[in-house]
């Protein structure tokens, strides 16, 4: 283990994900449920999708491009259908359940919208070269991992404040729209590529 390559990995994804479509499905989720939950879910999804980019990764520059971009394109539009879905639910809505089965099905939630979110990512392709770059897939991942984690609970803490200030119909619009406009980028690169 290299602290050097941790440290460099974490200064790379961590502005790499800032922005990232991850971070704003953690911001709205953080909106709706507790934010341990939240966290502990995206958490580890990220986990996961760090570990497997670091360890296999590489693979990834192997599928053909227009099958993954096809791929992600499909999970988008459903992230989109979803977040609407779920909009149509009553605004004030905030889930504060103090039960293992409350806290174990928004974790799960939490879990699941970041594998979708992070399917494909330019972070898993970043951990992926960083990791063949400096054949220390485990510190690679665990710098990768801390800075995910640290974008996660950044987004949450945002989401609780700005819960107070916007509706949350207009977050999770807003969010759908983004998901629908990742899934048209998806598709272009996918006819064109």
């Amino acid at each position: 283990m290299s602290l050097a390559v941790a440290v460099t990995a974490f200064a790379l994804i961590l502005p790499a994900e800032l922005p990232d479509k991850t971070a704003f499905a953690s911001l709205v989720l953080s909106t709706r449920y507790r934010p341990l939950p939240v966290f502990a879910g995206a958490a580890a999804a990220f986990a996961v999708h760090a570990s497997l980019a670091a360890v296999a990764g590489s693979l990834l520059a192997l599928l053909p491009h227009r099958a993954l971009e096809a791929v992600v394109t499909a999970l988008f539009v459903v992230s989109a259908w979803l977040l609407l879905h779920r909009s149509g639910q009553d605004d004030d809505e905030t889930r504060t359940d103090a039960s293992p089965a409350g806290f174990l099905r928004v974790a799960a939630t939490s879990f699941a919208v970041v594998v979708i979110a992070e399917f494909g990512d330019l972070t898993q392709i970043v951990i992926a070269n960083l990791a063949a770059r400096y054949h220390d897939p485990l510190s690679v991942g665990i710098g990768s991992t801390l800075a995910l984690w640290s974008v996660a609970a950044l987004a949450i803490a945002g989401g609780r404040g700005l819960m107070r200030v916007i509706p949350m119909r207009l977050v999770t619009r807003l969010a759908a729209a983004a998901m629908a406009a990742m899934a048209a980028i998806s598709l272009i690169s996918a006819i064109s590529g």
